[in-house]
């Protein structure tokens, strides 16, 4: 085979989706012969040279070679049935079936200028990259290195790979989030995204690190920097026997805190970080459990600004984030303690403490749940009903009446029609420019399917962080929601999904956009009890809300740990700067602001709108047997589970 191609055959799977466990065949100028060995099938039905195509950059022809081959050719609504001999003319995006109704390849033209390159899912699974790596894509190990084309390389602004072209501005940084880099996919993947060391850095004399699962000896190795920090305060989900190991594993000057559950089956699940700087504390609200393959295999989304202390002689009023927050802090209860710090002495760590910080210019506003049966003030407090209460104070164009609603998780708990109708009214509150309701949005679930995660790139392994139980999912009335975890743009396909976020959309833009640790479940967003007078939460949780706002043209530009950005008042913020509105849209938006507006691009990993279910497609469920083999060549439950979680 060539190292120049010009084509490729994709594999795909019978429901004649990508394959991404099996390479792609290259295809160069002139005549190419595809067969048995080729791709790698002992099925005799199949000849040594099966088929012949012929490429050229203005046309190319499929020839049926031997005396007994037959093969497919579907191009459009169009089938055809060629025998031994025939010939027909093929085009980009035709489907071949090298024996009819099995091996299914679709040829993807790769010239220069067709801007048509189908990467993705594929990166690095190039055929032409030598024997030995061939051999380990097959045995499911990925390549992250990165192979241009000779014929041209990428195109510059290839719909394709959007999140090569996604930067903001240190300034605007809170304005949006970031994904969490992902070890085995190619540089271009990663722009713009994170890792731990690239949020716990600087002079760091407070950290208060909230979690659900902790792997200590993981966070020690994984971020020095943390060890360094003399004051440091776990909040954690863990049972008994991971919390013994904690204990023994953690340096001494640390305190473990679980809060308090005071109803069944609910679970501390937040996800975040509150670093304490001479100059003013970072706030970071993320997706990922602090262990290994959360920070290192999935997708994952993470948040953070930096916001200054207080003027002593100007303490100013409290925000809608400050108060969220602290109300939020207040109910975790951790045992306080006392630290020094410059220019304040001994203080003592509580809730009250970081009503010293100034959060005029947050960019966000905090969506949390906290256990309990809440009633009277606090019924809009917590939970669905929170987000309720927040969107009825917006006003959002006019275009998203009655536009969908998406809800994009990792684990999936029992639900019911009535519950399901709950939470879309919440999620369907706002109003609109002429002053009307949105209205109802209908949703759709984005879930992977059982071959995601077969052919992820942990394989059936990434399965034991999507729990969602057969009981569950197999519940009738779902099926009309189930949607495609689709990742191209991002890179991300085969990096299973650990991130949750829920959206209203139209088109590539978003009324608003939610990054949380809330998977779809009563126990996380709360079920309205008492005809509707009490609202019952089981777990703790923890989102931030983008919302359409004005602000600063420049962005407040402060910083715990550099001193550039812009000129600042004493109080972080800009004097004399202009105003703008915010427009919130994805990575994949292709339109063009006026002047008086600012567009936010957000890293939203999936495509929207999402594509729906086909007839062949099965929502994965972590308790069901899957005898095909993965990536790895495992089935289904493994003996030795690398990862478990009860999210």
């Amino acid at each position: 085979m060539t190292h120049s191609p010009i084509a490729y055959l994709v594999p795909l799977s019978p429901n004649l989706e990508e394959n991404a466990s099996i390479p792609k065949l290259p295809l160069s100028n002139g005549q190419n012969t595809i067969g048995r060995n080729d791709i790698s099938a002992s099925d005799k039905r199949l000849s040594r040279n099966h088929l012949s195509l012929t490429l050229s950059l203005t046309s190319s022809t499929i020839t049926v070679e031997g005396t007994n081959p037959v093969a497919v050719v579907k191009s459009g609504k169009r089938r055809r049935k060629l025998r031994a001999g025939e010939k027909a003319e093929i085009i980009h995006d035709d489907i071949i079936e090298l024996i009819p109704g099995n091996y299914f390849y679709k040829y993807v033209l790769i010239t220069p200028n067709s801007n048509l390159q189908k990467r993705g899912c594929f990166e690095g699974r190039e055929n032409g990259i030598g024997e030995s790596k061939r051999k380990k894509i097959r045995e499911g190990i990925s390549s992250s290195s990165k192979v241009e084309m000779e014929s041209g390389g990428p195109p510059t602004n290839c719909e394709e790979e959007a999140i090569r072209d996604f930067g903001v501005s240190e300034d605007e940084l809170a304005l949006t989030f970031r994904l969490l880099r992902v070890k085995e996919l190619p540089a271009w993947a990663n722009t713009s995204c994170v890792s731990i060391n690239d949020v716990i850095k600087g002079d760091i004399l407070v950290a208060i690190l909230s979690n659900y699962m902790v792997d200590m000896d993981w966070l020690l190795s994984a971020c020095p920097t943390i060890a360094k920090v003399p004051n440091v305060m776990v909040i954690h989900g863990e049972g008994d026997g991971t919390l013994e190991h904690m204990k023994r594993r953690k340096p001494a000057n640390w305190i473990l805190h679980k809060p308090r559950l005071p109803i069944s089956f609910g679970t501390h699940h937040s996800k975040a970080m509150f670093l304490v700087y001479p100059r003013g504390v970072r706030i970071i609200v993320h997706t990922a459990n602090l262990i290994y393959v959360d920070w290192n295999n999935k997708s994952q989304g993470l948040w953070m600004q930096d916001f200054p202390w207080k003027e002593e002689k100007k303490p100013g009023k409290g925000c809608g984030f400050e108060n969220d927050l602290v109300d939020y802090l207040s109910m975790l209860k951790w045992p306080e303690f006392t630290v020094k710090l410059p220019n304040l002495g001994s203080i003592s760590i509580n809730a009250s403490f970081f009503k010293k910080f100034d959060y005029s210019h947050a960019a966000v506003r905090l969506i949390a749940s906290v256990p309990g049966y809440h009633t009277g003030a606090n019924l809009r407090k917590w939970g669905h009903m929170k987000l309720q209460s927040v969107l009825q104070e917006c006003t959002f164009d006019n275009e998203f009446k009655r536009s969908p609603l998406v809800y994009q998780f990792s684990s999936l708990g029992s639900l019911d029609e009535k519950w399901m109708n709950e939470l879309a009214i919440s999620m369907s509150s706002g109003y609109a420019e002429d002053k009307t309701p949105l209205g109802l949005g209908v949703p759709q679930i984005i879930w992977p399917t059982v071959e995601d995660v077969r052919c992820s790139l942990e394989g059936y392994a990434a399965g034991n962080a999507i729990p969602g139980p057969l009981k569950n999912v197999e519940k009738g009335f779902l099926k009309k929601y189930w949607a495609k975890w689709k990742a191209s743009h991002s890179g991300r396909c085969r990096a299973m999904p650990h991130i949750k976020t829920f959206t209203r959309y139209n088109g590539q833009k978003l009324a608003w956009f939610l990054l949380t640790s809330s998977n779809l479940s009563k126990a996380a967003w709360g079920a309205l009890q008492k005809n509707n007078s009490q609202l019952m939460i089981r777990s703790y949780e923890l989102g931030v809300l983008f919302l359409p706002s004005s602000i600063r043209r420049y962005g407040s530009g402060f910083s715990c740990t550099s001193n550039g950005g812009p000129s600042m008042d004493n109080c972080g913020s800009l004097a004399d700067s202009e105003e703008l509105r915010t427009t919130l849209v994805t990575l994949k938006w292709q339109g063009t602001s006026d002047s008086a507006s600012k567009v936010i691009p957000l890293p939203v990993p999936y495509e929207l709108p999402p594509i729906p279910y086909s007839s062949e497609d099965v929502p994965w469920s972590w308790d069901r047997r899957y005898s095909k083999k993965d990536v790895y060549g495992q089935v289904w439950p493994r003996t030795v589970q690398l990862y478990t979680s009860q999210e």
